[in-house]
């Protein structure tokens, strides 16, 4: 079974890294619109105080075998 995150790291007024982490994006997701959303979160400053900036995002698969 395969699964999947999307991964986005934004940076904080302090210069840190902030990740925030979502199980099961969509599979017709790109950069534009992951950028959007970012700015998003950032704009409605809900999750973290403090975001400015966005760093990075990837979308990460991950498969698993059961084996038993």
């Amino acid at each position: 079974m395969e699964t999947k995150t999307l991964r986005m790291v934004f940076g904080t007024a302090a210069g840190e890294k902030w990740p925030m982490t979502l199980r099961y994006p969509k599979d017709d997701l790109d950069a534009e619109g992951v950028e959007t959303a970012m700015q998003a979160v950032i704009d409605a400053d809900t999750f973290a105080s403090g975001l400015t900036d966005i760093l990075a995002a990837q979308i990460i698969g991950r498969t698993v075998t059961d084996l038993i």
